[in-house]
């Protein structure tokens, strides 16, 4: 088990093969901010959250750091149903089918 030292104290439950998120930023020529949010996206698969009373945070086993490739910048593409349903509603007037204006 490697105890690594940080401000808020000791990082426990680490292999040698692990890695916290901001070691992972560094390895990734990334923000540590962004490495949690991917490994609250679930990107890294083998990523663990590990409970502290001064506060949670994320353990990366190398490998997957190793084998992560970076998502494209941008907006998360859309499902293709929620396409084909936007093209009904405006053929059918709506998703509810209720005609616009005033009774």
């Amino acid at each position: 088990m490697l105890i690594i030292l940080t401000a808020c104290g000791k990082v426990r439950d680490m292999d040698k093969h692990e890695l916290t998120t901001k070691e992972a930023a560094v390895h990734l020529q990334e923000s540590d901010r962004l490495v949690r949010l991917w490994c609250q996206q679930g990107r890294f698969p083998r990523a663990r959250r590990v409970e502290h009373p001064r506060g949670d945070y994320w353990v990366i086993p190398l490998r997957d750091i190793e084998t992560f490739t970076k998502p494209k910048p941008g907006p998360v593409p859309k499902v293709e149903t929620q396409k084909a349903n936007k093209k009904s509603d405006a053929v059918n007037g709506g998703a509810t089918g209720k005609k616009r204006g005033k009774k």
